[in-house]
Formats: structure tokens, C-alpha cells, sequence
């Protein structure tokens, strides 16, 4: 058996693995982590680390994928081994008369012997096949640390979000009661009052927006990690300084080519379907069988015996039995070979389906990312700061007289959705870089981390 070892190791290295990767922050090199415990020990955030280390350790779906993955890892021993040997006694009711004496009693042993290189295959089929389903759980826990990190800075922005409506809302209040007090005085209009009434309930709905939009997400990520939905989550701050990742798109695809659960997965898929080849052209090669049989003879007591006793009289039976199994079926043969064949097509599309999808999700990355970059320097280094000139004029007018209160709420408005607009772009720059990393399967530079707080 050439490969018969190599493979029940490979077995047995594999069962370890799962306590390995089970548990981040191990004391392991960074280079012998999953992908996913990679990542979450790269990021900065203790919050959202500690969010993302409950959701890999409490996830239920991660748990259901890892007992299937040992479950088929136990599948290995069972069939590289020999099929279970048969023992066989017949109890003659009418014992056969011999030249010896009656046979009263047979008992037979065999034991199947498969060709042995079948079972070297089943054995490497298997071990694939287990290899895969852990790869194929490994990446589920890679976008389980991407969409922990993406929920995470959603519920950031929608905290930044609410500070900033909160404020915008106190401003609007402030400005209806002073066109109110105007409006008496026969000074303001009856427009600017109601326009202002419009805006605050406006103002008061976006609010409420922003509670419904906070308790689906708080809820998403509590089934993340198998809390209850109203669970309090760790929040954190939306970063203001965040500095600029540097991408390099050739360096990044060959990072996620070596990093990447989904390839592995799809290299064992295939490695399991040309073993599944190899045994199917096998099915012409014979199985054998061989054993013992041992037979009871009782003595022959007739008169002739007596006077004149055989040779060997009652003296028992034994003997050796051996077969071989007749490949007779060549279309069910060839049928099992076209069926390997058409998986292994299979399983060649599939590894590159599953290149071209890590490829394009980190070409599509690199791209995306320097133009959020550019928007949110647009929007933070020059919307923002003409928006607040605008406001500092517009109230110098007010007071001078020039401008009216609807003037001042219009300039307030402007800066109120270029701060809103700018903390989207923030929020949507962190989970890029997450969804970038997650793309390549490791932590790059700069990525929750570096910033200061609002």
C-alpha cells in the first residue's frame, strides 16, 4: 500500500487541527492561524474584537460545520480498513456417511481481501473530502469576522448619525421658537413657522428611522453569536482620522491565492474526485476472499469398522478455501467511470469558479476602495468645511438682519447632510478595508486601527 500511511497521517493531523482552530489567541505563529483568527487578532478595536472572538466561538452554524467536518474525518479509518471477516458452522441434520465416519459438524472462517490499492483510494477520497468540508468551514468563519465587522461599524454610524440629528433637531427647535417669538411680534411669517414645524417632525421620524434601522442590526449580530436579539451590544466610536490603506492589487491577489479557505476547499474537491477516478477504473480488478474450514467427523462403530477399522477413522477435516471475485458487469464498470469522470469535470470547474470569484472580489476591492478614499476627502476636507463657511455667513447675516431665520435653517440643513454624508463615507472606507481583508485572508495595514475618536 504506497499511499495507505501518508493518508491515515494526514487523517490524524487533520482530527488535531480542529482543536487548534477552534481557539484564537492560542500562543500560535500568526503564519499557523486560520484566516479568521488572522484577521480578528489584527484588529486594534478590543470591542469589536471581542465581538468578533464570541461570534467564532458561539456562532451555531460554525459549530453544526465543525462536527460535520469531524464527523467525516472518521470516515478515513473505516474504509481503508479490511471488510469484517466472516465465520460460517453448519450443523449437518443428516450427517453424510464417510469412508471415516459421519460428518456431523462444519465450521469455516473467511476473510474479504479487497484489491488493496481500493482501499488505499477510498481511504485518500475520504481524507479529501473531510479536508474540504474544514476548508469550506473555515471560510464560512472568515465571512463571519467580515460581517461581525461590517454590523459593528453600521451601528457606529447610526450612533454618529443620531448625535448629529439630535443636534440638527435641537437647532430646528431653537429656530422655531425664535421664528415664533418674530411671527408675534409681526416681524417673521407664517411660512417660515410652519416650514420649521415640517422639518422638526421630519427631523423626529429620521430618529425613529435611525431606532428601527439600530434594533435590526443589534439583532442580526446578536444571532451572530447566539444571544438574544435585544442583547446589548459593545459599541464604538466611527473613526474620524482614518489614514489611507496602501493596496497593491498584484501583492493582494497573490496573498488571497495562498490565504483563501474557498481554494483549499475546492483543491481537496478535486484531489477527493480523481481519487473517486482512480478507484472507479479499478472496479475491473478482482477482490479475493480466503480462509479455513475445519469439519467434525465422528468415528464409524458399524460392525465392518470393527473388524476392520479405516485408515484415519474419525479423525476430523480441515482445509483452506479461497475465491475471487468475476468483474463480469462492463456497463455498470463504465457507467461508474463516466459518473468519476463528470465529477472530476466538476469539481475542475469548480476550483476555478471559486479563482475567479476570489479574484474578482479583490480586483473589485482595489478598485472600489481608492474612490471611496477620494469621495471621503471630497466630502470631510472640502463639503464640510464650505458647509460650515456657509453657516458662519449665514449667521453674521441673521444677526446683521439680512437674512432671515429660513436662510440660517437652509445653511444649518446643508451642513447637516454633508456631516451625515461624510460619516457614511467613513463607515463605508472601515467596512471596505474589512471586506478587504476578508477578500485576502488576512490583516492589512491601518485597518481598525490609527484613528481618533469623535
Amino acid at each position: 500500500m504506497v499511499r495507505h500511511t501518508p493518508c491515515l497521517l494526514t487523517a490524524v493531523l487533520l482530527t488535531v487541527a480542529w482543536a487548534g482552530t477552534s481557539m484564537a489567541g492560542t500562543g500560535q505563529a500568526a503564519s499557523d492561524r486560520a484566516p479568521a483568527d488572522r484577521v480578528a487578532q489584527g484588529i486594534a478595536d478590543e470591542a469589536l474584537r471581542a465581538l468578533v472572538e464570541e461570534a467564532l466561538e458561539r456562532n451555531p452554524g460554525l459549530r453544526a460545520g465543525f462536527a460535520k467536518a469531524r464527523a467525516a474525518a472518521q470516515e478515513a479509518p473505516q474504509v481503508a480498513s479490511l471488510p469484517d471477516p466472516t465465520a460460517e458452522a453448519t450443523a449437518f441434520l443428516a450427517p453424510p456417511e464417510t469412508r471415516v465416519g459421519a460428518q456431523r459438524l462444519m465450521l469455516g472462517y473467511s476473510q474479504p481481501l479487497p484489491w488493496l490499492a481500493k482501499l488505499d483510494l477510498r481511504e485518500e477520497a475520504a481524507v479529501h473530502g473531510a479536508v474540504a468540508l474544514e476548508h469550506g468551514v473555515q471560510a464560512e468563519r472568515l465571512r463571519l469576522v467580515t460581517e461581525v465587522r461590517r454590523l459593528y461599524h453600521e451601528l457606529a454610524f447610526l450612533d454618529r448619525s443620531r448625535e448629529t440629528a439630535e443636534t440638527f433637531l435641537e437647532h430646528l427647535v431653537q429656530h422655531e421658537e425664535v421664528a415664533q417669538a418674530r411671527y408675534a411680534t409681526g416681524v417673521g411669517s407664517t411660512q417660515a413657522v410652519l416650514k420649521l414645524q415640517a422639518e422638526i417632525t421630519r427631523a423626529e421620524r429620521a430618529l425613529v428611522d435611525l431606532d428601527l434601522a439600530e434594533a435590526a442590526l443589534r439583532a442580526r449580530l446578536n444571532s451572530l453569536r447566539d444571544r438574544p436579539a435585544a442583547t446589548p451590544v459593545a459599541r464604538g466610536s466611527l473613526l474620524v482620522a482614518i489614514e489611507e490603506a496602501a493596496l497593491e492589487s498584484g501583492n493582494l491577489a497573490a496573498l488571497a491565492r495562498s490565504s483563501r479557505p474557498e481554494l483549499r476547499a475546492a483543491e481537496a474537491g478535486l484531489a477527493r474526485a480523481e481519487a473517486m477516478e482512480d478507484l472507479a477504473r479499478m472496479a475491473d480488478k478482482p477482490d479475493f476472499s480466503v480462509g479455513v474450514t475445519y469439519t467434525l467427523v465422528t468415528p464409524r462403530d458399524d460392525e465392518a469398522a470393527r473388524l476392520l477399522a479405516p485408515a484415519g477413522n474419525g479423525n476430523d477435516v480441515f482445509g483452506v478455501r479461497g475465491g475471487i471475485t468475476l468483474p463480469l458487469r462492463r456497463r455498470s464498470r463504465a457507467a461508474a467511470v463516466q459518473e468519476a469522470l463528470d465529477l472530476r469535470s466538476h469539481a475542475v470547474d469548480e476550483r476555478r469558479s471559486a479563482e475567479l470569484a476570489v479574484e474578482s472580489e479583490v480586483g473589485d476591492l482595489n478598485q472600489r476602495l481608492p474612490l471611496a478614499w477620494r469621495r471621503l476627502r471630497l466630502l470631510e476636507d472640502l463639503l464640510v468645511v464650505q458647509a460650515e463657511e456657509a453657516l458662519e455667513s449665514a449667521e453674521a447675516g441673521y444677526i446683521a438682519g439680512s437674512l432671515n431665520t429660513l436662510d440660517l435653517f437652509d445653511a444649518e440643513h446643508v451642513l447637516f447632510e454633508a456631516q451625515t454624508a461624510t460619516d457614511r463615507a467613513r463607515a463605508d472606507y472601515l467596512i471596505g478595508l474589512a471586506e478587504l481583508e476578508g477578500a485576502v485572508g488576512r490583516p492589512l495595514a491601518a485597518t481598525d486601527r490609527g484613528g481618533t475618536d469623535r
